[in-house]
């Protein structure tokens, strides 16, 4: 086998084109991957992990790719990532309210995504469309602009009542998702959460939440030559090495005749990368 690179991993770096373009991130070098397929890879855990952060060696990832010191004191670990409309930032407990002012106080998109069946999410403006590839999406729609990351949040949690906000990643790696009417989709949730969407324009301004018109749903093709009859996935913690055939790409997942691997996962691990 030849290697191809070594250095630490960062997720996939995607380009929207029919199909994705992937590459591996190995330190400052880039490998293609969609030339891959078909061939015999190695990925080779080197057994270290450097914080993506302030590279401090740590035995575990956090987060992905971050030491705990910069998991529980650095704003992008903060509960309100993952939850926004848990941001405390008004209250003055941001832990970095000059980032926080950057990160959250600009617009964000609500959007609908098929990947595994239709889902809400919310990501930011200039995060189109590199968050739908990461998560898989075969279709997606943006629906509604909204001002900061807290608004938008507080815009999901009201969909929700309407529509999930998760993808089943096993059933994301057995096929493709059938095709959804997004705009009836649209506007059929939006019909049910009409009261609650006035309230919110009501408390934060109309201008905050914004219904998006005129845009059709993107359709996103994966290079995937064959999808597994049965998920199996594969672990660097422990398996350090990782063989097979490519099959395909989809998401931030590999799918080897071996099994899947996310490579988003393994964000700052040490790996070298080798191909047959």
């Amino acid at each position: 086998m030849v290697e191809l690179g070594r250095g630490a991993l960062s997720k996939l770096s995607v380009q929207l084109d029919s199909p994705v373009r992937y590459a591996f991130r190995l330190g400052e070098s880039e490998v293609q991957v969609n030339p891959l397929i078909g061939r015999r890879l190695r990925l080779e855990y080197l057994g270290a992990i450097h914080c993506s952060h302030c590279g401090r060696r740590t035995n575990k990832s956090f987060a992905q790719g971050y030491c705990y010191p910069c998991f529980t004191s650095l704003p992008q670990c903060d509960i309100c990532i993952v939850s926004p409309e848990k941001c405390h930032h008004e209250w003055g407990t941001c832990r970095d309210p000059e980032w926080g002012q950057r990160f959250c106080m600009s617009d964000h998109i609500v959007y609908l995504a098929n990947s595994s069946g239709i889902k809400v999410g919310i990501t930011r403006a200039s995060q189109i469309p590199t968050r739908w590839i990461d998560q898989g999406a075969r279709q997606a729609l943006p629906i509604l602009r909204v001002a900061t990351r807290q608004q938008s949040g507080q815009v999901e949690d009201l969909l929700r009542s309407q529509v999930g906000d998760r993808t089943n990643w096993r059933a994301l790696l057995k096929g493709e998702a059938p095709e959804l009417d997004l705009a009836a989709l649209r506007d059929s949730i939006l019909g049910a959460c009409a009261e609650g969407l006035l309230a919110l324009q009501q408390r934060h301004g109309l201008q905050a939440i914004q219904l998006l018109t005129g845009i059709k749903p993107i359709d996103i093709r994966y290079p995937v030559e064959a999808y597994p009859s049965k998920i199996v996935s594969l672990d660097l913690d422990k398996t350090p090495v990782v063989e097979g055939t490519l099959h395909g790409i989809k998401g931030q997942y590999l799918i080897l005749d071996t099994g899947v691997i996310n490579i988003r996962k393994y964000t700052a691990y040490q790996l070298a990368v080798h191909a047959h």
